[in-house]
């Protein structure tokens, strides 16, 4: 492992915040923190019985998905591709090769959810601004971005790169595989449902205090759910040593900063939720592990 300086890791804490992006669905989307996304679409007039039942029908999407009663995630079994992040090439050759690991290892679950397997996210490299269809990233920050039957995950490459020149190839070896992660998470929630349902609850919620604390669990989901596939796979990538040290560090300093909406989580849940799905009472893991819908509001606080 490369130990960072103090000065560094508080950067690097920052950019790992940053890493934990926006996610979309058709005709809508959420930002990271600075990130504008585009307007609401048109309300749907709706009576209040209907309300009340489209309430209901999301919140059981959320909280009593047949997501969580699949069995063991499944290990990809492929190895850390050995490249240098230090160019856009490299950062673009990493980032493939682990889209192929968790294609692979979600879809078992999936398929056993009821959702489509098949669909497999494409990776859209850029550099510091991209026009997607939920919106335009406008900084350097990775994005979900689901609208009707396309997935995609957005990358900013030379972020990475300068991070693996500035700070830490390792930690930008966990920057890069966490990342990913959380952004193939989010693939995961929106293949079964739950994006779209915890959006439509986040929009119904009367007040901002309900509607920050529906993105946290959407958010802190995603992580864990990334979480769970990465420790599926860690004696075969291998998620030890160095990497893991760093990817520990990174997934208990990401989260809400201060002066920010706080719609990610804190540190110390961010952490809990990371680490949950990484670990299990035996040697396998589980997206049950990862209900954040029906936590405590303090967990997900």
């Amino acid at each position: 492992m490369v130990n960072l300086s103090s000065k560094k890791r508080v950067l690097a804490g920052i950019a790992a915040m940053a890493g934990l992006a926006a996610v979309a669905l058709p005709a809508q989307a959420a930002q990271a923190h600075g990130g504008v996304g585009p307007a609401e679409p048109p309300q749907v007039k709706a009576t209040t019985t209907t309300k009340a039942t489209t309430l209901a029908s999301n919140t059981n999407i959320v909280k009593y998905n047949r997501l969580y009663k699949t069995g063991a995630i499944a290990a990809s079994k492929c190895a850390e591709v050995n490249v240098s992040l230090r160019t856009a090439a490299g950062v673009q050759a990493y980032d493939k090769k682990l889209l192929d690991c968790m294609w692979r290892a979600w879809a078992p679950t999936l398929n056993a959810a009821g959702a489509n397997y098949r669909l497999k996210p494409v990776l859209i490299f850029y550099g510091s601004r991209a026009a997607t269809n939920c919106g335009v990233i406008r900084y350097p920050t990775s994005y979900f971005c689901g609208y009707g039957s396309q997935a995609h995950i957005y990358i900013p490459t030379a972020y990475i790169s300068n991070m693996w020149r500035q700070s830490s190839p390792t930690y930008a070896r966990a920057y890069a595989t966490n990342t990913l992660a959380h952004e193939y998470g989010h693939h995961v929630q929106y293949m079964t449902g739950i994006l779209g349902a915890s959006w439509a609850r986040q929009r119904a919620a009367s007040t901002t205090t309900a509607k920050l604390e529906e993105s946290r669990r959407r958010e802190l989901q995603a992580s864990c759910l990334g979480s769970a596939m990465l420790g599926a796979n860690k004696r075969y990538y291998p998620m030890s040593g160095g990497l893991y040290a760093q990817w520990k560090w990174l997934v208990e300093h990401s989260g809400d900063m201060k002066g920010y909406p706080r719609d990610h989580g804190s540190f110390a849940n961010h952490g809990w939720w990371s680490h949950t799905g990484f670990y299990a009472t035996s040697t396998k893991t589980y997206a049950g592990h990862c209900n954040t819908f029906t936590a405590a509001s303090s967990r997900v606080s």
